[in-house]
């Protein structure tokens, strides 16, 4: 288990005078939050059973700034932002993979005009490639059979229009894929976005993640499956809040792969 879950730093690859075909950028939650980073586990495993050459910045990656922004705080973007551009600068970075919409928008949309100019992909993006080209082979494993609605992620789709590539992975475990009435450019949000997952709700008579958790439900589906920690809390949450943890489970699409191959 340790052997698969061997990860370098930029840091490392210099010192060996080599560099990596793509730098995983973990983001905050993937590094910090307990649930999202069982999702970053996942991605390592896949990057490493198909021995694709990647680092992690580790210490020296920073917050992209997104929250900041969404917040209102520009200035606190643009230092974080600058900052972060700094470093990959520095290491030369060509290509990045990200775990999270969040960072794969600001990575790919909003650092350009501060001089960041980098190949930005989602993970989901990342495994549909390496199953087309033939690198990652998959099987349905105990998914198979099984019933999986995909709630899309704003940033990954409405943002960016990635719409097919973590459907495709997901067709690919052998699935019943039902779609939400809101799905792919008529999506719902989870109640995360634009840095609304750190404040307080406002009034209302519903939660936006209870609204979005209902219509995911009603399909009565084995798995919700989603592409962003943060829609994966709102989600979690949401089906805990009405008491179907057993009957329905919340898991990325990396993990969809990782748990199916047996990584």
């Amino acid at each position: 288990m340790a052997e698969s879950l061997k990860v370098s730093t930029m840091a490392d690859y210099v010192a060996q005078g080599d560099s990596p075909e793509i730098l995983f950028w973990v983001g905050c939650a993937g590094s910090f939050d307990d649930r999202a980073k069982k999702i970053t586990k996942a991605i390592v495993k896949i990057l490493n059973h198909v021995k694709i050459k990647f680092a992690v910045l580790g210490t020296e990656e920073s917050c992209t700034g997104d929250p900041a922004k969404r917040a209102g705080n520009e200035f606190l973007f643009q230092m974080q932002a600058l900052n972060n551009i700094t470093v990959l600068n520095g290491y030369n970075v060509k290509k990045i993979v990200t775990g999270c919409p969040h960072c794969f928008n600001t990575l790919k949309n909003e650092y350009p005009q501060l001089g960041g100019n980098y190949e930005v992909i989602h993970h989901t993006q990342l495994v549909q490639q390496l199953i087309d080209s033939g690198k990652l082979k998959v099987q349905g494993g105990n998914f198979k059979g099984k019933k999986i609605t995909f709630h899309d992620p704003c940033y990954l789709g409405r943002a960016n229009e990635v719409y097919e590539a973590p459907r495709e992975v997901i067709q690919k475990l052998d699935v019943e894929l039902a779609e939400m009435k809101r799905s792919r450019a008529k999506g719902f949000c989870c109640g995360a976005g634009g840095a609304q997952m750190f404040k307080e709700a406002e009034k209302g008579n519903k939660e936006v993640n209870v609204e979005r958790t209902e219509e995911a439900l009603s399909l009565n589906p084995d798995v919700i499956a989603t592409g962003c920690p943060f829609c994966m809390t709102m989600m979690t949450d949401g089906v805990k809040h009405f008491n179907k943890e057993q009957q329905t489970k919340v898991l990325d699409v990396a993990e969809l792969i990782a748990q199916a191959n047996e990584l």
